[in-house]
């Protein structure tokens, strides 16, 4: 978890599951599709939508992402930054970056420690087999860092109109 830059308090937070609203948002430092490091404290004083996703490329990860990248400037307006993350290596974050011109940052977090912390990594069941797995979710933060908003096993399909009703934008 020392990749994630995680503190002890973060890490006991992370083996408490999922996060509700009020709850702090664990810091962390991943590093983007181009190898810059980015930290969750850059984006203190604004809201933050941060969305996990299993893999860059697939078809609802791509349906997911591109929903995200067209609707950005309305949520930009609403004083709402978005960020992706998911377990994949930068290299394929930056092919995925530059194929579906996505416009925000797309976070690599391979050793799965941010999942952990958010409640976004944990058991899955698909075919009748059980396994760990990210487990496709959104967590917005206020400009404090603080849960306004926790959702998991969200659809990737239509997941942006579903949020924006959520946060009382449409």
């Amino acid at each position: 978890m020392e990749k994630a830059g995680m503190d002890t308090a973060d890490k006991d937070k992370a083996a408490g599951g999922r996060l509700a609203v009020g709850d702090v948002g664990p810091e962390f430092t991943l590093h983007d599709s181009a190898g810059r490091k980015v930290s969750l404290a850059d984006f203190r004083g604004r809201k933050t939508v941060m969305y996990f996703y299993p893999a860059a490329s697939t078809p609802g990860c791509t349906t997911q992402a591109c929903d995200f990248r067209d609707h950005l400037n309305s949520l930009k307006s609403a004083g709402y930054d978005v960020l992706g993350i998911s377990p994949d290596p930068e290299p394929k974050l930056a092919k995925f970056a530059e194929t579906e011109k996505l416009n925000f940052p797309l976070l690599s977090d391979v050793d799965h420690a941010v999942a952990h912390a958010y409640g976004a990594w944990g058991e899955k069941k698909n075919y009748g087999k059980t396994y760990e797995g990210l487990i496709r979710s959104t967590i917005v933060l206020d400009g404090e860092g603080t849960v306004s908003l926790a959702q998991y096993n969200v659809r990737a399909t239509g997941h942006v109109a579903k949020l924006r009703r959520d946060l009382g934008l449409d």
